[in-house]
């Protein structure tokens, strides 16, 4: 499998990808090996206002 599926370093948001605003990384472990398979960024308050400010502004003059 591709690393880049399992090891994301940016969030999309807004129809891009973005830096995340802190740099904590959220290990991902296998259920069924206990094994780490990835690494997602974790997401602030300001990461998450960003997302909700490109929600609503999608929804208020998207197609």
């Amino acid at each position: 499998m591709d690393d880049r599926l399992m090891y994301r370093r940016e969030f999309y948001v807004g129809g891009e990808w973005v830096t995340p605003a802190g740099g904590e990384v959220l290990k991902v472990v296998s259920p069924s090996s206990e094994e780490v398979v990835g690494e997602v960024p974790v997401a602030t308050v300001e990461d998450m206002d960003r997302a909700v400010a490109a929600a609503r502004a999608a929804f208020d003059h998207g197609p």
